[in-house]
């Protein structure tokens, strides 16, 4: 599996293992977990995606639970902070919001550590574009835990371009990824500037949701019938083909790939076998909006 670079001595694997449902699994014993890493290990994918607020605050110690030092020394760990819902540690929150606060950031990388078992998380992303965010006190907060070795790289989640230069300008670090919905069935990113943003700058978009939250596997449209089609000539199925959409894209999207299930772990990677050029990329696309390009 190719590999991409985020920042000088970090790379990520071109395919994402993400652990948001983690906590949903009827089985989230050590040796699952185990199973789950090691099965993406088998294919080269190394980079996993966590969140504090995943499995309402447990997935990431369910994760830390299972990994032993011989996988932590293989993968590289993703994981977001700033969403505070009224569950788990924050189940007095009378509110759902947003904290991008320095003593919020400082405190949830210390407990994303603590609880994965890790000396350090490879990219923090701040999770949600913050409304009452003071972008100094959020920037210097980033800056301090790339400073402090705690942490090897920071982006974001779900931020416009304007966001993202709002927090920017605040920053000596350099954010290198925002990871944004994009899919068949969630594409605008592609036409609105979300991803052209990134791709100016050379950096490589994180897509969450690649499958359309799971729709595009059960659907029965004209566009996951050309799936099935082109499925069928490679030997894969539908999640390949979609996968394979956001793979061939110039701008070098990171596809995040969630499933608990052993079986569609182990065939993520077949993304890989389907071909993709411009013009079916194009059958895809036009599938996907409905109507013929203008």
């Amino acid at each position: 599996m190719d590999r991409i670079e985020i920042q000088d001595g970090l790379s990520f694997s071109r395919i994402v293992y993400g652990l948001w449902r983690l906590g949903d699994d009827a089985d989230t014993s050590p040796a699952h977990v185990q199973a789950k890493i090691e099965a993406c290990l088998e294919q080269g994918i190394t980079t996993m995606d966590q969140a504090d607020i995943y499995g309402e605050y447990m997935a990431e110690e369910i994760m830390g639970a299972g990994l032993t030092p011989a996988l932590k020394d293989q993968i590289e760990i993703v994981t977001k902070c700033d969403i505070v819902a009224p569950c788990g540690r924050f189940s007095d929150a009378k509110v759902k919001y947003y904290d991008t606060s320095r003593a919020h950031i400082l405190k949830s990388v210390d407990d994303s550590l603590r609880l994965m078992g890790i000396d350090k998380i490879d990219l923090l992303l701040v999770h949600r574009p913050d409304p009452f965010m003071d972008h100094h006190e959020t920037g210097a907060a980033l800056d301090e835990v790339v400073a402090s070795g705690k942490v090897r790289a920071v982006g974001v989640s779900n931020f416009k371009p304007w966001d993202w230069t709002l927090l920017q300008s605040a920053m000596k670090t350099k954010l290198v990824t925002n990871q944004i919905e994009l899919s068949l069935t969630a594409h605008d990113g592609l036409t609105n500037g979300d991803v052209a943003f990134l791709q100016e700058r050379g950096l490589p978009p994180m897509a969450w949701s690649p499958l359309g939250g799971g729709s595009l596997m059960t659907a029965d449209t004209d566009l996951t019938r050309l799936m099935d089609q082109i499925a069928a000539e490679s030997g894969t199925d539908r999640a390949a083909v979609a996968t394979a959409w956001l793979l061939a894209h110039p701008a070098r999207i990171l596809p995040v790939m969630g499933t608990n299930n052993l079986g569609r772990i182990a065939k993520i990677s077949d993304a890989l076998k389907v071909e993709m050029g411009r013009e079916r990329w194009f059958e895809l696309y036009t599938a996907a909006l409905g109507r013929e390009v203008a």
